[in-house]
């Protein structure tokens, strides 16, 4: 990912904000020789005070033997992403179709090592510090081996602890552009109303001469 200094984190608390929201992304992992990478969209828990991503998969995925294969891996977080409109982008002294046409986006990539967690005590209280992510206030039965309802179904997955050995962020939202087009944008931002289009904007007045 091209991170032009523009669009570089104004520092690690920014980045770290912003992903301390969202949970979703695509696990990258590297294929077999001659064979592209594997790409497994899926939901995971960031621990920031441990250096460490959690998450699981079924048994039967593919990418298992990619991966002990080879551990190093790329967890990708994309959000706040809309079009922008050319005209909305032209040079303040230009005529509106001279503008290009482009992508607003924020964009976390963290670079890890990845521990299969297979021991069935360890899986049960990695499930259950996930599950204790997403569901904080409770309603869900504990994980614990060999216990209803969830012990029998344990074998049937894999733990994945992911270590955090490297961070690349981007905030790409005209950091490089007049004031005059930035406030254009805002505006189309503002009026078009659609999904996003609030976040981007945010992100766009927020990064303002950063």
């Amino acid at each position: 990912m091209l991170v032009h200094p523009w669009d570089a984190p104004r520092d690690d608390t920014e980045w770290q904000r912003w992903l301390a929201t969202r949970d979703f992304g695509q696990l990258a992992v590297n294929g077999p020789p001659g064979e592209p990478p594997f790409v497994q969209p899926l939901h995971f828990a960031h621990d920031a005070e441990r250096g460490e991503v959690i998450t699981h998969l079924a048994r039967p995925n593919p990418l298992w033997p990619a991966l002990e294969a080879d551990p190093q891996v790329l967890l990708s977080v994309v959000d706040d992403y809309v079009y922008v409109p050319g005209p909305w982008q032209a040079p303040p002294d230009g005529p509106p179709k001279h503008g290009t046409p482009t992508s607003l986006y924020a964009a976390v990539q963290l670079r890890c090592r990845a521990h299969v967690v297979d021991d069935p005590a360890e899986k049960a209280a990695l499930l259950n510090r996930q599950v204790g992510h997403f569901q904080p206030e409770g309603g869900s039965a504990r994980v614990a081996v060999g216990e209803q309802p969830y012990g029998r179904l344990l074998p049937g997955i894999r733990g994945l602890r992911l270590e955090v050995t490297g961070v690349r962020a981007k905030f790409k939202y005209a950091g490089r552009k007049p004031g005059a087009v930035q406030d254009r944008i805002a505006a189309g931002l503002a009026d078009r109303g659609g999904p996003r289009d609030a976040a981007a904007r945010e992100h766009l007045l927020r990064r303002r001469g950063a």
